[in-house]
């Protein structure tokens, strides 16, 4: 079943202490282009969260952000420094003893002296134990996106294989009105025979020789035969198991060859019409394959 390349996951956990969320974003690319946003405490593991990213979603441009915030309980802590405090306060007495000061500021004044209040600073990351809780976020993350690309892929393989089905339509179509177009070209080669006969200079033999060639750079069954099977082939692929994008777009190629080559060859324009759609719902495949997995 075809998977699509753009797709989104995201898992959070809120801590007493701390909060981690993981989220997991994903755009159509030809190969893995893969950014990586990590808290400092988990430079050490992002070649680790990039291989599982690769191994997982293969392809595609992937945006891992990884954030981790402490919560207010563990911001800074005030505490005072009692030995400072109080020599500062005796010398602010003695000080305004010796002038005559007033005395009501004096605690004030001492509290805000140089280094009087301590600040406790916290830890400013996580330390590499947290990687324990990070993974479970991240693996869930990662099943998300996968879960989400699923389903994706689940609509672009009915949106397809309808154009495909719309294709084999349009086939039976031109199979349908072929011999009405070879019988026109039958009667008007008679046509030219009688009208060429009567010549002193018809070769006969060199004649039927050119109908030969004429009429096998006109017939169309082979490239119906080959769009047929191509059609079957790209239904295959389709519903396997393992990502099909690349492969897809080879078959498709195939099939627009086989398809122009019966519009070159046909000299009908009733079948020119048939090609013409057939060449539309194609170019929607094409559209389609580019975010496929």
């Amino acid at each position: 079943m075809l998977q699509s390349m753009t797709g989104f996951g995201s898992a959070r956990l809120d801590a007493d202490q701390y909060s981690i969320s993981v989220e997991i974003r994903s755009l159509n690319s030809k190969g893995m282009d893969l950014s990586v946003r990590l808290p400092r405490f988990l430079t050490d593991r992002e070649y680790e969260i990039r291989n599982l990213v690769t191994k997982a979603l293969v392809r595609g441009k992937v945006s891992v952000c990884i954030d981790y915030t402490k919560n207010r309980t563990q911001k800074a802590k005030n505490t005072i420094n009692r030995e400072l405090l109080q020599a500062y306060y005796q010398e602010l007495n003695e000080a305004a003893d010796a002038v005559g000061a007033t005395k009501n500021e004096l605690f004030r004044l001492a509290l805000h002296m140089p280094e009087v209040l301590q600040q406790d600073q916290p830890e400013e990351e996580a330390t590499g134990a947290e990687w324990e809780n990070v993974l479970p976020l991240f693996d869930q993350a990662l099943h998300n996106i996968q879960t989400f690309r699923a389903d994706e892929g689940k609509a672009l393989t009915a949106e397809i294989m309808s154009y495909i089905d719309k294709i084999r339509i349009l086939l039976a179509e031109v199979d349908k009105h072929d011999p009405v177009r070879t019988d026109l070209i039958r009667k008007r080669i008679k046509s030219h025979m009688l009208e060429l006969s009567g010549s002193d200079q018809f070769d006969k033999n060199r004649f039927e020789q050119e109908m030969v060639y004429y009429i096998e750079k006109l017939d169309i069954a082979e490239e119906k035969v080959r769009l047929v099977n191509h059609l079957h082939y790209f239904t295959e692929t389709v519903y396997l198991p393992e990502p099909t994008g690349k492969k897809l777009g080879f078959i498709a190629q195939e099939i627009g060859r086989e398809i122009n080559t019966i519009g070159s060859k046909a000299n009908d324009a009733t079948i020119q019409h048939h090609v013409v759609e057939m060449k539309e719902e194609l170019e929607k495949i094409k559209e389609q394959i580019n975010n496929i997995l």
